[in-house]
């Protein structure tokens, strides 16, 4: 059975291909592209709330990846490089809105509803326990400020180090650190008010 590939193996594997994106072969930079499309526009999607923004965005990100490809040094990982600019784009949008928004769970799916997001038990009741559950986990999300929600996103979603979040974020790893823990911490206390449960530990 073939192991996963770590995230140095994929590290790797993106430096041999943008090295080789550098150099001119397109063939290398639209594999840069489908490794990394999903991954952004999913990102980009819950920072913005809408789908075409979205799009335009991760379309956008990938325009300036391909033009700033000459300015990326083997020294600064990829993947923080390439959200860095998504982010950039993301919040350049959502101040000139004046607003941050949120996009619920149930959104991110192409095709929104109970087949793209299967719930395990199948009875009727526990469904809309669950669905509750997963809504007062949206407002808890949303009510975070976007410096706490953005590093969530990137460590919960994205499954990024705090390395990578501080090179995507340009702050350092302790910063990092404490947004999560008063991210965590916030959304936690948010989530226990509206629905009266208790998540210790």
């Amino acid at each position: 059975m073939p192991e996963t590939p770590t995230d140095e193996a994929r590290c790797d594997e993106d430096l041999a291909v943008v090295a080789r994106a550098r150099g001119g072969d397109r063939q290398a930079f639209a594999a840069l592209v489908r490794g990394h499309q999903d991954r952004v526009f999913r990102f980009l999607l819950r920072l913005v709330g809408s789908r075409d923004e979205a799009m335009d965005l991760t379309q956008d990100t990938f325009l300036k990846v391909y033009q700033s490809l000459p300015e990326w040094r083997p020294d600064a990982p990829f993947r923080a490089w390439l959200f860095r600019i998504a982010r950039n784009a993301a919040f350049d949008l959502l101040r000139r809105r004046q607003v941050l928004g949120f996009v619920a769970f149930d959104e991110l799916a192409p095709d929104a509803g109970e087949a793209a997001w299967p719930d395990p038990a199948p009875r009727p009741d526990q469904r809309l326990d669950d669905r509750r559950r997963i809504a007062a986990l949206d407002r808890a999300l949303a009510a975070l400020p976007a410096e706490q929600r953005e590093v969530l996103l990137l460590r919960e979603l994205e499954e990024m180090s705090y390395a990578e979040i501080a090179a995507t974020l340009g702050i350092n790893e302790g910063t990092v650190k404490s947004r999560i823990a008063r991210a965590r911490a916030a959304a936690l206390d948010h989530y226990q008010r509206h629905t009266g449960e208790r998540r210790d530990g």
